[in-house]
């Protein structure tokens, strides 16, 4: 079920559900998992994307193993707001989500998230190219998942 923002999701879920971020790539996904409180977002781990059915059945088994009751994605949107090809595939992909689970699901703006991060890892953690190419997904992730928990924190 699409909500219309991240507090609606919140409102949506039982009492002490787990909220899964995801950041939506064209060969991967970043996950990140809030905490029961829905105040602090973890990096997870990233997933290779194959075919469709493959990653939600990647995804189904992530959100069992950690009783994740909602999901949400970063949309990437261009710097002027508007939607360009990248959004409407990560859109897509939510529809189809949306078709396959019985999750609220909500999106988040995502622009700069991994450009934010990526400085990080370079300025901060001195992280190798390998490095940050293995790590910058879940924590793109975790940032558009802690910017939308801190949404959520916000309006309660």
């Amino acid at each position: 079920m699409l909500c219309r923002n991240p507090a609606d999701l919140a409102a949506r879920l039982a009492r002490g559900q787990r909220v899964l971020g995801l950041d939506v790539g064209r060969k991967t996904l970043g996950l990140a998992l809030s905490d029961t409180t829905l105040t602090v977002a973890t990096p997870l781990r990233t997933l290779r994307r194959s075919k469709l059915a493959r990653d939600i059945a990647a995804l189904r088994a992530v959100l069992a193993e950690t009783a994740a009751g909602g999901l949400i994605l970063g949309l990437p949107l261009n710097m002027d707001g508007s939607e360009g090809p990248r959004c409407q595939s990560v859109r897509q992909f939510a529809a189809d989500l949306d078709r396959a689970l019985d999750l609220p699901l909500a999106f988040w703006d995502e622009r700069l998230s991994t450009a934010a991060v990526t400085r990080f890892l370079i300025e901060e953690a001195d992280a190798s190219r390998r490095r940050r190419k293995a790590l910058v997904d879940k924590l793109a992730a975790a940032y558009i998942l802690q910017s939308a928990l801190d949404a959520i924190g916000r309006e309660r």
